[in-house]
């Protein structure tokens, strides 16, 4: 800017106008953007002077900026002038949500000011330009308003470079620029005719201060936004601040604005490693909208943990979906206060009607804190333009009337200091749920509570992050006092993801970190240790793991890693509760066959439905035929006809009508079994095609168990396990290779190694099989430490909360898939469909028997003509001869 500003003067002194101005500029300007954005590329080069002679030369040519002199008049139909006209240039970036905003506030303002003030002899009109967001477009409208539109004073600058650029146009062209955007800053000092209307940074660092001080935190956390030049200077004003107090900012952390996700996550991940509890947040409520979804999911949203925003976040908080705002619950922010009022809320209602709803968009329900200081510069600039217009008054005038004002407006009493708005009163806020809750106010007096202004050193109770009223202790200066806590740590490395130990070759400092690990910090954390973690290098017998912490208490204080809870390791050591599942499982590699979809039937079950299905349609064929066209037909269509009829109820396909209500009969009994049978099917197929059955039947399984397990080999000697081949494998790497290659039948191990083993490979294998034969995984104390009962408390409240299943998410990887029984996926047998193939046999029996009767009914007639009665007149003809003989012998 300074070569900006030796320019003016270059061309003011060499009197240079028109087209060697828009030169002078022009060149200044490149040169100025190529050393601010390290621009060495000679294509952007070319580009970017491009650009910038094409905004210069698209305004109208320069003469020299002129500067307004003759008041605009405005005439009626007679040409009597009735008021005077005073021009004010708006340049925002009217693509975004908080320019409209502004814009729709400051023309609504004027013209409720113009129907109160009807006597004035001045009228303010805005001429808006839309500067897209790019300092250059806005400069290039700065520069049209004041050459072709004669503007009296300008509102702009929605960053410190716009500021800057508009800041030294005003300087020259002696034009008033406002600012209701950029905060305070030093760099704007130098401008005379630049005022700010916004938050006093100065005031809000003092403040944030005074407030860590006062909950007796000596050190912080700062996060903030990388690349965001326009709020460095008040960053920078909050580490002065916290220098002066003895506030040490133990880490600073960088965040860009187009970080991702993973990016965001791993720099907090790093934070909560390090032990880190109270932060400061110094951002822009987009980067903080990804920032704290990203926190809570990482459990840092939780009890223990402190977030404290600046003003940069606060004062556009409205702008936060309701989603995010529930994962900030628990933050505490200052807010530039602004007094609820009659006036505001019915100005507000009145905006709120009068703007399309497609300018802004639902979510927005008020005013932004920049759209009400807009309103009030409005009034401001109408009642200035009014007094500078008086008799003896000149142009500048309309700058010492700005800035002399007096008034209450929207935000409260209006009063310029130094050209600065004078907003040191801020609002403390406290984040519950999707609401906010007002802990009270900062002003240069100190705090004071929301019922007395005026008494200091109040505040409301604050809720924090977990929903807890006791306040966060923190880390840094104070824990150079902490005890420090010896912990032996597991160092096999065998399960990286339970537990993974290296020592630092050149320092001998030894780091740990798995989900063992995590557990135990976060469990120990509120008890404000220092933890020195030492190798345990005498492998896999925990036995002995127990005893050098019994024998050795001058060395050791505890023990972390993957150590089941014993009862005789607990001769030795106090136990916590246990932090992972309990007892045993059983992995094996899921089934791939291609027949799979005959294996939820036994083959008697399969041959008895097929003989069904056959005998319902032979009975409904005997039952239709001789009254349906349907069944009738040569002998290949009539058994065509037996076996489709059969098997399409199968699938309820059938199409043919039933004339008799017996066959129907027969149908719907079948159709009920076959309901059965495929419902039956079809579960127990998605049974077995996601739940193995593992048979321990054979000697000839190999067993995979880990090499070197006591629980292991104590589970594998015990009469459940019928393999009599054991196999031991070392890492997670070696069961999955083992159960791939099929050289073992499954694995068998305590729950947290079979969760590691189905994380890495979720596709691969599955759970078939869980006993609750051990205790799980305890963290070892000295006996009788105090910290054992405290450390299981907080492991009860994790599961409680569910961040241990976060926990197990984050190291696992995944869920632990549906686990069953030994019988769950058995085939289905017709022994247990015996009473429903009864039923079924019963009622196609019963259909026969009314089927036989019937038809005896219809031709007894027919039977007794055409067979009943020769057979009784044979048999009488034989009678007869019989008596005659009888006779004649008897006569003889």
């Amino acid at each position: 800017m300074d070569r900006v500003n030796s320019m003016f003067s270059s061309t003011s002194r060499q009197g240079l106008v028109g087209d060697d101005i828009i030169i002078c500029v022009t060149r200044e300007l490149h040169l100025f953007f190529m050393e601010k954005h390290k621009i060495h590329n000679q294509i952007l080069q070319s580009s970017l002077l491009s650009l910038i002679l094409f905004i210069f030369s698209s305004v109208a040519p320069l003469s020299g900026i002129s500067i307004p002199g003759e008041a605009h008049q405005n005439n009626d139909v007679n040409g009597t002038s009735w008021f005077e006209e005073v021009r004010v240039g708006l340049v925002l970036d009217m693509d975004s949500v908080e320019g409209k905003i502004v814009r729709s506030s400051i023309e609504m303002a004027l013209s409720d000011f113009y129907k109160v003030n009807i006597g004035y002899k001045t009228r303010a009109s805005v001429l808006v330009r839309n500067s897209h967001g790019e300092p250059l477009l806005a400069l290039a409208a700065a520069v049209d308003l004041l050459q072709n539109e004669q503007v009296d004073a300008i509102i702009g600058g929605q960053s410190l470079l716009e500021a800057k650029l508009l800041g030294e146009l005003g300087e020259k062209a002696k034009v008033p620029v406002v600012s209701v955007h950029v905060p305070s800053s030093l760099s704007l000092k130098k401008y005379s005719h630049f005022v700010q209307a916004s938050h006093d940074p100065i005031s809000e660092a003092k403040g944030i201060s005074a407030f860590i001080r006062r909950l007796d935190w000596t050190s912080v956390v700062l996060v903030y936004e990388e690349d965001d030049d326009d709020w460095r200077e008040s960053m920078q004003l909050l580490v002065e601040h916290f220098q002066e107090n003895d506030i040490r900012i133990v880490h600073k952390s960088a965040i860009s604005v187009s970080s991702g996700e993973d990016n965001i996550m791993e720099q907090l991940q790093k934070l909560k490693a390090a032990g880190m509890k109270i932060f400061v947040t110094h951002m822009s409520q987009h980067l903080s909208s990804q920032l704290f979804p990203c926190a809570g999911n990482l459990g840092m949203m939780g009890e223990g943990y402190a977030w404290i925003l600046t003003a940069r976040t606060m004062n556009h908080l409205h702008y936060t979906d309701h989603f995010v705002k529930e994962t900030m619950e628990g933050v505490v922010g200052f807010r530039s206060y602004i007094p609820m009022s009659k006036e505001l809320y019915n100005f507000t209602l009145r905006w709120r009607r009068s703007l399309p709803m497609e300018e802004v968009g639902p979510e927005i329900n008020g005013l932004s804190i920049s759209g009400i200081w807009g309103h009030d510069v409005a009034c401001n600039l109408a009642r200035a333009a009014e007094i500078s217009r008086l008799p003896g008054s000149n142009v500048s005038a309309l700058l010492g009337a700005i800035t002399q004002s007096k008034f209450k407006g929207l935000s409260g009493d209006v009063q310029f200091v130094n050209k600065k708005l004078s907003s040191e009163k801020y609002e403390i806020v406290n984040i519950i749920g999707t609401g906010e809750r007002r802990l009270g106010f900062w002003t240069s007096h100190g705090f004071s509570n929301r019922r007395h202004l005026s008494s200091t050193n109040e505040l409301e109770t604050i809720i924090w992050p977990g929903g807890t009223s006791i306040t966060p202790k923190g880390r840094g200066l104070g824990d150079r006092r902490r005890k420090k806590l010896r912990v032996l740590v597991t160092s096999s490395n065998r399960f990286p993801r339970l537990m993974e130990v290296n020592t630092d070759p050149l320092t001998g400092v030894t780091s740990a970190k798995g989900f063992c690990i995590e557990v135990f910090e976060t469990a120990i954390s509120p008890f404000n240790y220092e933890l020195e973690y030492i190798p345990w290098r005498n492998g896999s017998n925990y036995n002995n793991l127990a005893f050098a912490i019994y024998t050795q208490k001058d060395r050791y204080d505890a023990a972390v890693g993957d150590i089941t809870i014993t009862a005789n390791r607990s001769f030795y050591v106090d136990f916590t509760m246990p932090f992972t599942d309990f007892g045993l499982g059983i992995v094996a590699p899921k089934d791939r066959s291609m027949w799979v979809f005959f294996k939820p039937l036994t083959p008697g079950l399969w041959l008895t439905s097929a003989a069904f299905f056959v005998l319902t349609g032979i009975i409904v064929w005997l039952i239709e035929r001789p009254v349906n066209t349907d069944f009738q037909g040569s002998l290949s269509q009539q058994t065509g006809m037996m076996l489709w009829f059969g098997f399409s109820t199968l699938v309820f396909a059938h199409r043919e009508s039933l004339k008799h209500n017996l066959s129907r009969f027969v149908v719907i009994i079948w159709v009920f079994a076959v309901l059965i049978l495929t419902s039956s099917y079809t579960a127990t197929l998605t049974s077995m095609m996601t739940i193995q059955q593992i048979r321990f039947k054979t000697n000839q399984n190999y067993v995979g168990h880990l090499y070197g397990s006591l629980i292991a080999k104590l589970v594998l000697d015990s009469s459940t396990f019928r393999a009599s081949r054991y196999k031991g494998l070392n890492t997670s790497d070696d069961y999955a290779r083992a159960l791939s290659n099929r050289s073992v039948s499954y694995v068998v191990d305590e729950m947290p190694y079979l969760k590691v083993l189905l994380g890495e490979n979720p596709t691969e294998f599955l759970m078939v099989k869980t006993q609750t034969t051990t205790n799980g995984f305890g963290f070892m104390f000295q006996k009788g430490s105090e910290l054992v009962h405290n450390v299981s408390r907080e492991i009860a409240n994790l599961r409680a909360s569910e961040r241990m299943n976060d926990i197990e998410k984050r190291w696992f990887r995944t869920e632990l898939p549906y686990t069953t029984e030994d019988d769950a996926s058995n085939p289905l047998t017709l022994y247990r469909f015996r009473g429903l193939f009864m039923i079924t046999g019963v009622s196609f029996s019963l259909a026969l028997a009314i089927l036989l009767i019937l038809w005896l009914q219809e031709n007894l007639q027919f039977l007794l003509n055409q067979w009943l009665r020769p057979v009784l007149v044979f048999l009488g003809t034989i009678l007869g001869r019989k008596a005659e003989n009888a006779v004649q012998m008897a006569r003889q």
